[in-house]
């Protein structure tokens, strides 16, 4: 009979009644438990974290539903630890095994996603085309990770793929070929010829070519939202190509690149490069809380950081990308947030979470890591006016303003909005966006010849920390003196541009942009209609 002993916290308390071992002794020394256990059994399974008692300073502790609130009906608490460095780390039989597991499921079930294909190899290839191959691969597995950030893999394969046709390689996205001058779209052909002598060619070549770059990507971008990893994207590939060592192989190297965190540094390191270093993403930590039961809160910095430890821990040395790859994978697809299908996982049996669950009903995997409570959402208002203009015999184009370098939506072309209070109405909403036309561009809408002027519609719109209510309107002037004053006026006040309406559908414009100018395309086809319907 072979005995084992177990040093635990003092936050733990041991149930000798629901294990059914017998002959343990129990002694308590300079504040730890220590158990003699003369069994092959294993006690961990048996423990729980002591739950603590609500107090009068502190009611809210105590009941807990699964994930943390407080439970509706059942009053059931998920298992807490203290402290995550209290946990023992993976031992060598667990990490073999897990690797072993992980990596042979991996193989069979991966999805076949585009950035992780390779190339074909080329026939007597050597050192050189290895090496370009893997910058090929380092440069996608950039771009996939960066794009994946927040957003589901099925709407970034359909972007991918079209990034990587224009821009197959860090070269081709770091010297974006340039399609027009930089001349303000605002300025008459006096004024653009004015602004054309005033540059250096040096400096109109730098600045057009900084201005066009960054149109190129915002259009490629449009849609997927945080617009400032695309912008990250652009300055990286620029910084990398100008320098001499090529594309960064380590993550010391990596982490020097805009935009480039300790997670996508590690990520492409190890798939590109084979470094041996962990890639911790919200799917990699959710799978390692389960396999260590840990339920202490995710987002905290110190339980962030153990993770990555745990995560360094299981690495494989001979295909560190494809195991940092299988874990994502994992959780991605089996180890899901809600819905987890533990009879298909491949590391099942290495579990903690999973072991507690079957032994205990109260408790559900689920119930590891604890989930956060989100921020809550602000409640933005906005009026939208799009501003369609006639002049002569010329197709009607429409006004579009470019938004602030800095902040939400950074350098994207938008229609003409101001902010308003939540109870604005639509006379309300008006003066605003009258103040801001004759404020921004001089157009006094009192004198100028108004065709239309009816709201479209509203609609919500969401954002990570807000939530943005869209009132939208359409105004259709004509100008035709008041076009000059609107240039003059405009110059140093804001950025436009007179679009017409095929420029609009074929503009990288973001999503709720997008929407406003379907709405206003709907009303103006049922207008056209009820007026037909009237002949």
């Amino acid at each position: 009979m072979d005995g084992r002993f177990f040093i635990l916290p003092n936050s733990f308390k041991f149930s000798s009644r629901k294990s059914g071992f017998r002959n343990i002794n129990l002694a308590k020394e300079v504040g730890m438990i220590v158990i003699l256990m003369w069994s092959g059994n294993n006690v961990m399974s048996s423990m729980k974290p002591q739950k603590k008692q609500p107090t009068k300073n502190n009611p809210q502790t105590g009941k807990r539903k699964r994930g943390g609130a407080a439970a509706a009906g059942n009053g059931r608490t998920a298992p807490q630890v203290k402290d995550i460095e209290d946990l023992l780390p993976f031992t060598g039989g667990e990490v073999s095994s897990i690797r072993g597991s992980l990596l042979e499921w991996y193989d069979v079930n991966c999805r076949d996603l585009p950035w992780r294909r390779k190339e074909c190899d080329s026939d007597g290839g050597g050192e050189d085309d290895d090496h370009d191959e893997e910058e090929r691969r380092a440069y996608g597995v950039w771009v996939s990770e960066v794009m994946l950030q927040q957003t589901r893999v099925q709407t970034v394969i359909e972007y991918y793929n079209r990034w990587m046709l224009k821009w197959p390689s860090v070269h081709h996205l770091a010297s974006a070929s340039l399609e027009a001058s930089n001349v303000d779209a605002s300025c008459s052909w006096v004024d653009c010829i004015k602004q054309l002598a005033s540059c250096t060619l040096p400096s109109l070549v730098s600045q057009s070519s900084d201005y066009l770059d960054r149109e190129e990507v915002n259009e490629m971008w449009a849609g997927l939202g945080y617009y400032r990893r695309a912008r990250f994207l652009l300055e990286g590939a620029k910084m990398i190509v100008a320098g001499e060592e090529g594309f960064p192989r380590t993550v010391a190297q990596l982490r020097k690149v805009p935009g480039i965190g300790e997670y996508t540094a590690g990520a492409i390191a190890s798939i590109a490069f084979k470094e041996v270093v962990p890639a911790v993403d919200g799917n990699v930590i959710r799978v390692l809380a389960r396999l260590k039961a840990i339920s202490t809160n995710p987002k905290d910095s110190t339980t962030i950081k153990n993770f990555w430890k745990l995560a360094g821990q299981l690495v494989d040395n001979s295909r560190p990308g494809d195991f940092n790859q299988s874990l994502m994978e994992l959780g991605a697809t089996v180890c899901t947030p809600l819905n987890p299908t533990c009879s298909l996982c491949s590391i099942s049996s290495q579990c903690r979470a999973y072991a507690i669950c079957e032994k205990d009903t109260s408790v559900a995997v689920t119930d590891y890591p604890v989930k956060v409570v989100k921020t809550k959402q602000r409640h933005n208002f906005s009026a939208v006016c799009v501003v369609e203009i006639l002049r002569g015999t010329q197709e009607s184009e429409f006004l579009l303003v470019k938004r602030p370098n800095e902040g939400l939506l950074a350098g994207l072309w938008e229609f003409p909005s101001v902010e308003v209070d939540q109870e604005a109405d639509s006379s309300v909403r008006r003066r605003e966006v009258d103040g801001f036309l004759k404020q921004s561009f001089g157009l006094d809408l009192r004198k100028c010849n108004i065709i239309l002027r009816e709201d479209v519609g509203e609609f919500v719109h969401i954002f990570t920390h807000i939530r943005l209510k869209i009132c939208a309107e359409l105004l259709v002037v004509h100008l035709d003196d008041e076009m000059r004053l609107l240039r003059k006026h405009s110059k140093e006040n804001a950025k436009w541009k007179l679009v017409d309406c095929k420029a609009v559908s074929s503009m990288g414009l973001t999503s709720s942009v997008r929407k406003v100018y379907s709405m206003v395309q709907k009303f103006k086809q049922s207008n056209l209609s009820q007026q037909k319907q009237k002949k």
